[in-house]
């Protein structure tokens, strides 16, 4: 089945989603900083059943909000949304970013969400607002140059006020605090080469949340250029999943 475009209004902010309906439980992804639902479409067609791909407020093809909202507000909004789907236990897949907003998701509203997938968590906090730029700057030479005009319209949709904001926001949301306070299972994912979330970080992460870590080759986009095996990685996992946290030794792939 073929995705398409939808405009929701909720919480009285105008939501761009790209949706596939199908029988089964949603998957509901949600996208990093300066990009927007194009860069999960990869991960988003290998999915099987439903799937939804908001785009967050102020990026995409979303409405942009007059100030900068941080992970619990985006995740708010988000929330109201999925209510007005009356959507219950759907399967979150965040990358980079949008695995903050996931975690702050699953935390506020167990109701809504039965599972998380997380690629390429942010924000190591070894690495402030600036070396979080550096980061990103080294990343560069690593992902796909395919994904450019992706990367590109997405930045040039929120802007560099928008990004910085968020990026700072992003920098002083605890993850480390926040993701043990998840009572759903938990699945993380990164790329071994990926310079933003370090297998230092994930493996913390996994230590303090309790759950499994995966790597994969590539580099922090894996929902983008790894696609379908981030998808067969998701689909295993909900598989397998069960009420309670799953926490087993750290595997590599």
């Amino acid at each position: 089945m073929t995705f398409i475009s939808r405009y929701v209004t909720v919480a009285g902010r105008r939501l761009h989603v790209k949706s596939r309906t199908a029988p089964g439980v949603p998957w509901v992804l949600l996208h990093g900083l300066a990009v927007s639902h194009r860069y999960l479409m990869p991960t988003a067609r290998a999915l099987p059943g439903p799937v939804h791909a908001p785009d967050l407020p102020g990026f995409g093809r979303s409405a942009a909000p007059r100030r900068v909202l941080g992970p619990r507000e985006h995740a708010a909004v988000i929330a109201a949304w999925m209510d007005a789907e009356g959507m219950r236990g759907a399967r979150l897949l965040g990358g980079s970013y949008g695995c903050q907003v996931a975690a702050e998701l699953a935390i506020a509203r167990p109701d809504l969400v039965s599972l998380l997938v997380l690629a390429g968590p942010t924000a190591d906090p070894a690495a402030g607002s600036a070396r979080h730029v550096l980061r990103l700057l080294r990343d560069l030479p690593t992902e796909d140059p395919r994904q450019l005009p992706v990367v590109t319209a997405g930045a040039l949709a929120a802007g560099p006020r928008r990004i910085l904001g968020t990026l700072r926001a992003a920098v002083r949301h605890r993850m480390e605090d926040r993701l043990p306070l998840v009572t759903a299972p938990i699945l993380l994912l990164r790329g071994r080469r990926d310079p933003i979330a370090p297998d230092a970080w994930t493996s913390h992460l996994a230590t303090v949340a309790g759950c499994r870590s995966i790597t994969l080759a590539g580099a922090h986009n894996v929902v983008t250029t790894a696609g379908p095996r981030v998808a067969a990685a998701a689909t295993a996992f909900a598989a397998e999943a069960t009420p309670e946290k799953i926490s087993e030794t750290d595997q590599k792939a």
